[in-house]
C-alpha cells in the first residue's frame, strides 16, 4: 500500500515537473514569436514610408505638384485597402509564416522596380508608372498587419492583448521612424533618390527570409497547447496540429454581424486622414519651411518615435484600468489629438522647439488609439479564429481613409495651402474620436474560441 501510494506520489511529481517545463516552454516560444513579428512587420515600413521622403526630392527633379505626387500616394493606400479586405479572409486560412514572407519579399522586388522606372521612364508617364509599382507595392504590403495579428492572437490571451498589441503597434510605429531616418540617411549619403528604395529593398529580402524559417503561426503547430487550453490548465498535449480554420462563412459572419467592428473600421477611416495626412505629407512640410530633405526626414522621426511610447501606454492602460474596454481611452485621446492638430496648423511660424513639443503629442495621441483598433479590438471581437479577417475588414476601411488623404491632401496644399490639409486632419481626428465615443462601454461576446 505504502509502495502504491509512493508510485502515485512520484506520478504526481513527475506531472507537475512536466506541466512547469512545458509552461515555461510556452512563455519562451510567446516572446521568441513576439520578437520575431515585431522585427517582420516593421520592416514592411522600410518599403512604404520612404516614399515620404522622396517626394521632394521627386518633385524638385521631375518638377511634379503635390497633386501628382500625391497620386502615387494614394495608389499604395487604395490598393492596401483592397489587399486588406482580401487578405484579411486569407490570412485566417492560410499560414501567416507563408503570406507574410511572400508579401514582404513582392514588396522588396516592388520598390526596385520603383527606383528603375525613373531611369526608362520619363514626362507624365512617369508619374503613372509609378502609381501602377506603388500600387502593386501596396495590395503585397497588405499581406503582412492582418496575419501578424492573427497570429499573435493565437499566442497570447485575450487579457493580455492590450498591452501585448501595444508593443506589436510599436513595430510599424517605429518602423516608420527608422523607415523615414534611414531614407534620410541614404539618401545622404548617396544623393541618389532611387536609392532610397534599393536599400530598403536588399535588408528586406533577409529579414523575409528569417521569418519563414522561424515563425510558427500557433502553439499546437509546436507541439504546445492552444490558448483554450492554457486557461483550463490543460497543458499535457504534446501532438503537433494545425491551427484549423473555422470555415470564410464563420468569419464573415463574425465580423460583418459585429457592430463594433464596423464602428472600429468608421473610426480607423477617419484617422487614417490624420495618420497618413502627418506620414505622407510631413516631410514636405518642413521641407517646404527649411528646404532641407535630411533635415526634414530627421525632425519627423518625432512623430512616431512619440507614437511608440502612446501605443504602449493606451494598451497598458486599457488592460489595467479599463478590464480591457479599449474604446474609452481612444476616444479621450483622439479628441486630445484633434486639439494638437489645431496647435500645429497654429503655430508652424513659432520656434522649432514648440514645433517639436506639439510634434511629439500628436504622434503620442495618434498611434495610441491606432493600435488599439488595429490591434486589440479586432482580436477582442473577432476573436482568435477570425482575428485576421476582422483586422483586414477595419484595415480597409483605414486604408480608404488613408488613399483620400493621399491626394486629397496634396490636392488642398496645391489650391488653399497647408493650412486647408491641416482643417482635413482635425475633421478626422474628431470623427474618429466621436465613433469610439459610441463604443464606450463595449465589451466582446465569450466564444468558444477567444
Amino acid at each position: 500500500m505504502a509502495k502504491k501510494e509512493g508510485d502515485n506520489n512520484k506520478k504526481s511529481t513527475d506531472e507537475k515537473v512536466k506541466s512547469f517545463n512545458r509552461g515555461k516552454l510556452f512563455g519562451t516560444w510567446q516572446m521568441k514569436m513576439l520578437l520575431t513579428a515585431w522585427i517582420t512587420y516593421a520592416s514592411f515600413y522600410l518599403l512604404r514610408v520612404n516614399y515620404s521622403v522622396a517626394i521632394p526630392i521627386i518633385q524638385d527633379e521631375f518638377g511634379f505638384s503635390k497633386t501628382e505626387v500625391g497620386i502615387v500616394a494614394s495608389a499604395l493606400l487604395a490598393a492596401y485597402a483592397i489587399g486588406q479586405f482580401v487578405n484579411g479572409q486569407l490570412g485566417d486560412k492560410f499560414k501567416a509564416r507563408r503570406m507574410i514572407a511572400l508579401g514582404l519579399i513582392a514588396s522588396a522586388i516592388l520598390n526596385i522596380l520603383f527606383g528603375f522606372s525613373g531611369v526608362f521612364i520619363a514626362g507624365t508617364a512617369f508619374i503613372w508608372a509609378m502609381a501602377i509599382i506603388w500600387g502593386l507595392n501596396g495590395y503585397f504590403q497588405s499581406m503582412g498587419w492582418a496575419p501578424t495579428v492573427k497570429t499573435i492572437a493565437n499566442w497570447f490571451s485575450k487579457e493580455e492583448r492590450g498591452k501585448i498589441s501595444g508593443f506589436v503597434g510599436t513595430s510599424y510605429i517605429l518602423g516608420g521612424a527608422i523607415s523615414t531616418a534611414f531614407a534620410g540617411f541614404i539618401y545622404g549619403i548617396t544623393g541618389d533618390w532611387k536609392w532610397i528604395f534599393y536599400g530598403p529593398a536588399i535588408v528586406c529580402v533577409l529579414i523575409a527570409i528569417h521569418w519563414y524559417f522561424r515563425a510558427k503561426n500557433a502553439p499546437e503547430e509546436v507541439g504546445l497547447p492552444s490558448i483554450e487550453e492554457i486557461a483550463k490548465c490543460d497543458i499535457d498535449c504534446e501532438e503537433t496540429r494545425d491551427d484549423h480554420h473555422v470555415g470564410f462563412k464563420e468569419t464573415i459572419n463574425i465580423v460583418m454581424k459585429s457592430k463594433y467592428i464596423w464602428y472600429a473600421a468608421f473610426a480607423l477611416f477617419c484617422l487614417n486622414i490624420v495618420r497618413y495626412g502627418f506620414m505622407t505629407w510631413g516631410v514636405s512640410i518642413f521641407h517646404d519651411q527649411s528646404g532641407d530633405v535630411v533635415y526634414s526626414a530627421y525632425k519627423m522621426v518625432a512623430f512616431p518615435a512619440a507614437g511608440a511610447v502612446g501605443a504602449i501606454f493606451a494598451g497598458w492602460f486599457s488592460d489595467k484600468y479599463l478590464q480591457s474596454r479599449r474604446a474609452p481611452i481612444a476616444a479621450v485621446m483622439l479628441f486630445l489629438l484633434a486639439i494638437c492638430c489645431i496647435l500645429f496648423s497654429i503655430t508652424q511660424d513659432a520656434s522649432w522647439i514648440v514645433g517639436l513639443i506639439i510634434l511629439l503629442a500628436i504622434g503620442f495621441f495618434t498611434f495610441g488609439p491606432h493600435v488599439l483598433i488595429v490591434g486589440a479590438i479586432p482580436m477582442d471581437f473577432g476573436s482568435r479564429k477570425a482575428a485576421s479577417s476582422a483586422t483586414g475588414f477595419i484595415d480597409g476601411f483605414g486604408y480608404i481613409g488613408a488613399a483620400i488623404t493621399g491626394v486629397g491632401s496634396g490636392f488642398l496644399a496645391d489650391t488653399y495651402g497647408w493650412s486647408a490639409a491641416f482643417v482635413f486632419w482635425i475633421i478626422g481626428a474628431a470623427a474618429a474620436g466621436i465613433c469610439m465615443l459610441i463604443m464606450w462601454n463595449a465589451i466582446p461576446k465569450t466564444r468558444k474560441y477567444h
